[in-house]
């Protein structure tokens, strides 16, 4: 059975590691969700010595350094690695088409674009993602909840993936080779496109034009929108044969839609007899 070490096991990478699970890889890992602490160092190291591959998904820290490099960098050697980086690295590219040959470093991230260039000198499998989307964390939460807006940037414009597209990805980034790789689907949007048609979708009235002073945005979401670029995924399409069955936030919204319509549907109980006493299906 082969085993993954899983630093980080979060939204995004928790469901890598139940699609990996269920392909009968034995997942080990530490994070909000993981089976092991991180700083339990003996333990950790055990279960590292014993797995062929590592993902990591662990920001840079406070410092600005990569907590797992710093911590267990050493026990990391011949095993295929995967770190889940941001297209941040780029920094603002004015709304121009940015692939993995464009410099990195340039933008707010500056910690970030340390640590990914840090792992991709290891010969990992570097994976670059935009905005993440998905279920449970979508523009149709953030409508239903009644925190969405749109910001009066008429230019803005940026890229976007659905965490199943992240998987899909990171399952193929398993037999790649080393280097970095755009994980974005094939349509960059302003943020109120992708709003309005979360309000479509759930049939509620689109949230009037602010500024940023006026929706009172945080310092985090105001960076967010001073960064302007458009992300290729051209790369990740040659090198991985991956295609994102989301391409665009269009069939992705939807998807989200179709699911949360699922769990509120109403339980129709069945009129059929009861199956016999050996049928486990």
């Amino acid at each position: 059975m082969p085993r993954i070490f899983i630093f980080g096991l979060g939204y995004t990478a928790g469901r890598i590691g139940a699609a990996l699970a269920v392909r009968g890889w034995d997942v080990v890992s530490t994070g909000r969700d993981g089976t092991l602490r991180f700083d339990d160092a003996g333990t950790v190291r055990l279960a590292l010595a014993d797995a062929g591959h590592v993902l990591s998904s662990v920001p840079p820290d406070g410092a600005g350094g990569d907590p797992v490099l710093e911590t267990y960098g050493d026990a990391l050697a011949g095993k295929t690695l995967i770190y889940l980086s941001s297209t941040g690295v780029y920094g603002d590219t004015k709304g121009a088409w940015t692939d993995e040959s464009a410099p990195i470093g340039t933008g707010r991230r500056t910690a970030r674009a340390e640590a990914d260039a840090a792992w991709l000198a290891r010969g990992a499998r570097v994976l670059r993602l935009p905005g993440i989307y998905g279920p449970g964390r979508s523009a149709l939460d953030r409508v239903r909840e009644g925190k969405a807006h749109r910001i009066d940037l008429a230019d803005q414009v940026f890229s976007r993936v659905h965490v199943d597209d992240i998987v899909s990805g990171a399952l193929a980034a398993l037999e790649a080779p080393a280097g970095a790789f755009n994980l974005a689907d094939d349509l960059p949007a302003g943020q109120n496109a992708v709003i309005e048609e979360a309000c479509r979708l759930l049939g509620q009235p689109v949230p009037p034009l602010q500024t940023m002073d006026e929706a009172n945005l945080s310092p985090m979401a105001r960076g967010f929108y001073a960064e302007n670029r458009r992300v290729a995924n051209g790369k990740a399409k040659r090198v991985l044969g991956w295609t994102p069955r989301y391409p665009t936030y269009v069939e992705g919204l939807g998807a989200c839609r179709a699911g949360l319509s699922a769990m509120t549907r109403p339980i129709i109980a069945s009129t059929a007899p009861p199956a016999a006493s050996g049928d486990q299906r």
